[in-house]
């Protein structure tokens, strides 16, 4: 989609890019807003890494790099460069990984050994989504080894909405927050949910839309404002020319969401609503899924709209 059809754009001042390392994961949680599955496809080679830390470094304001997925964990060697380059490149590192690979105190400690001097984040997903426990056995080995080599760490908890769960703006809050029905809990966690009227929804409560802050790049290339709602392709457009021309009041989808929220956007473009929604997130996600036709190349790829493979 070209800036002419877009109107001048006010240019993102991007402090972090968040690559999705790959959409493939050994596990399959009902909240996963990227349709994480071991059925999923799509893993970033190490060209690929190189050149989006490249365009990265090219804006002047990125200071954060995390590689996230599905699991990036499942592509240690991939992850272990990719790390070391963005921590060369003077970007403060990030990962954020269920930890299934802190099997032992000792693989624990092994898998986090040659990443320790070079990482200012190691983000912790650990909760009833993910296993049996809130605090998996795993999650608490990956935070001792990780404390005793000096990465800073920080667990991500997602809860069923309460008196504890936050619902901050922003994809990764840390401590316990509330689920987002999008993606898979779209499908998987709104049955049984208090129900409310479609144009309710009159905004977007978790994403700055305007001055976003963070781009996430998958392994297709596709820049997120949002999971499934992309600005353009760092192979095909770059990450520079996608920051300069972004306008949010001109984009097809982020325009309405600007205006009006997931109520508008399915009143700008009739999309017929149900009886109710459990929350903003899962009205958006239903009426982008009605849009996909329309717009293409912005409501992309189909990983992160549940079409996956049949085997």
């Amino acid at each position: 989609m070209s800036a002419e059809r877009w109107g001048k754009g006010r240019e993102m001042e991007l402090n972090g890019v968040h690559l999705l390392l790959t959409y493939a994961c050994n596990l399959e949680c009902d909240h996963c807003f990227t349709w994480g599955s071991p059925r999923n496809r799509g893993t970033m080679a190490l060209q690929g890494v190189q050149e989006i830390l490249r365009q990265a470094q090219a804006l002047g304001s990125v200071k954060w790099i995390y590689f996230e997925g599905g699991e990036p964990f499942l592509y240690y060697p991939l992850l272990a460069r990719g790390v070391e380059l963005a921590a060369d490149l003077g970007f403060k590192v990030g990962i954020v990984t269920n930890t299934y690979w802190a099997t032992t105190a000792d693989d624990a400690r092994l898998w986090l050994e040659p990443l320790a001097g070079k990482m200012s984040d190691l983000s912790l997903s650990t909760d009833l989504f993910h296993g049996e426990e809130t605090y998996s056995p795993e999650a608490r080995r990956a935070l001792e080894a990780a404390r005793e080599l000096g990465i800073p760490t920080e667990l991500l908890m997602i809860c069923e909405a309460g008196e504890h769960a936050r619902a901050d703006v922003g994809q990764l809050p840390g401590d316990e927050s509330a689920v987002m029905h999008r993606g898979r809990a779209a499908d998987k966690l709104v049955h049984g949910k208090a129900l409310h009227v479609w144009h309710g929804f009159g905004d977007c409560p978790h994403e700055d839309l305007r001055q976003p802050g963070r781009v996430h790049v998958d392994p297709l290339g596709h820049v997120h404002i949002c999971q499934g709602i992309s600005l353009g392709n760092v192979f095909e457009d770059g990450l520079v020319a996608v920051s300069r021309r972004y306008n949010p009041d001109t984009h097809p989808v982020i325009g309405p969401l600007v205006d009006g929220g997931p109520a508008e956007l399915a009143r700008r473009y009739e999309v017929p609503c149900g009886e109710g929604y459990v929350d903003a997130c899962h009205l958006c996600y239903r009426v982008r899924e009605g849009l996909r036709e329309r717009f293409p190349n912005v409501l992309t790829p189909d990983q992160m709209y549940g079409v996956l493979p049949a085997c």
